[in-house]
Formats: structure tokens, C-alpha cells, sequence
């Protein structure tokens, strides 16, 4: 039997992975496994877009809501590398559970999944720029989303300080004592002590 004809054995698949896992000089070197770390740390380059734009550009991610006559579906979009996310009506599982593929309950429930999806890849802020009727169903998709922990309001971008700058921001990642809330616990135990 020749040797790409053999049969996959467990032992076979992880010497393999091994091999691909394993660097191949002793030099170290640091994989960035999440690509939206800066953007976390609000330090990635954030466009600008041309001013006489409607809506913009300037965001990092955005939601995208296409209705048709049977199916909506969502979209998260990165501006460089387009659709990042995407939660439709369309797709089997959802269809699944639900009685009619464009009614109120079908947006609300896509809200919900393309909510857990959006958490569970760590975007959890996002621009919005679909205006919605209050009451409608676009309008509930909207609100089911916010309730279920994402944003449509992403931070702005940090910008280096300059040293003739009077004022420096301070960075996300650096804690200052004073940015810290104390708790009623904490302030009793210093009032007591004070007296």
C-alpha cells in the first residue's frame, strides 16, 4: 500500500499536527492570535472616510441588516477585511425554529444569535447605521442586540500625545488608582479609621 494511500489513524493526525505546530527554527517568535487586539485597545488605525460622506466611514466594525421577501440577515463588517459575522434566517438551524422566516419573532431571534456570535468572537461594540421606525421589527432587532451586552457606539481612537500636549489620556490598558470605584466597604473601613 503506498504511503498517501494508508488508511488516518489518530497516532498518524497527531504526529501531523505536531509537525505543523512545532516552529522550525529555535529562533522565538510571538503569533498575534487575535486580530483585533489594537482595535480592543483602541490603538488600530481607524479611517477617517471623506467628509462629504453619508454615513462615513470612521469605524472599525459595522452591522449591516438585509431584508428580502423571505429572509433577513445581518452582517458584521470589518472596513478592511468585510463581512466578519454574518446571522440569517435563510440558514437551516435557524429556519428550523422558527414558524415564518420574516416575522417579528424572526428578528428578534436573529438579534439573539448574531448577539452570542458577536460575543463569542469578541466584538462587542460596533456602529449602527440603519435607521429604524420605533415599534417596527427592525427597531426590536436593534434593541434585542443592545440588551443581549453589544453596542452600536464604538470608543475613539486613542492618538499619540505629544509632549507640548497639556493634557495626556489616559490608556486602557494602565489603571490609575483614582479610575478605581471604591466600594461602601471600603469607604466605612477609611471613615473609621479617620475618626
Amino acid at each position: 500500500m503506498s504511503r498517501s494511500a494508508r488508511p488516518l489513524t489518530s497516532a498518524r493526525v497527531l504526529h501531523k499536527i505536531k509537525a505543523l505546530t512545532t516552529p522550525q527554527s529555535s529562533e522565538q517568535f510571538v503569533v498575534n492570535r487575535n486580530p483585533r487586539n489594537l482595535e480592543r485597545l483602541r490603538i488600530a488605525y481607524k479611517p477617517s472616510g471623506y467628509h462629504l460622506e453619508k454615513p462615513g466611514r470612521s469605524y472599525w466594525h459595522t452591522l449591516e441588516i438585509n431584508t428580502s421577501g423571505r429572509y433577513v440577515s445581518a452582517d458584521v463588517k470589518h472596513y478592511e477585511n468585510g463581512t466578519i459575522l454574518s446571522a440569517s434566517t435563510a440558514e437551516w438551524a435557524i429556519k428550523q425554529q422558527l414558524y415564518k422566516t420574516n416575522d417579528t419573532s424572526a428578528f428578534v431571534n436573529l438579534g439573539r444569535v448574531l448577539a452570542q456570535r458577536c460575543l463569542q468572537s469578541g466584538i462587542t461594540e460596533m456602529t449602527c447605521n440603519v435607521d429604524a421606525v420605533a415599534g417596527s421589527k427592525l427597531q426590536k432587532l436593534l434593541q434585542t442586540l443592545q440588551d443581549n451586552g453589544v453596542s452600536f457606539q464604538e470608543p475613539t481612537r486613542l492618538v499619540n500625545s505629544q509632549p507640548w500636549d497639556a493634557y495626556r489620556h489616559e490608556k486602557p490598558w494602565e489603571v490609575s488608582e483614582k479610575s478605581i470605584p471604591a466600594t461602601p466597604a471600603k469607604t466605612d473601613a477609611i471613615k473609621s479609621k479617620q475618626k
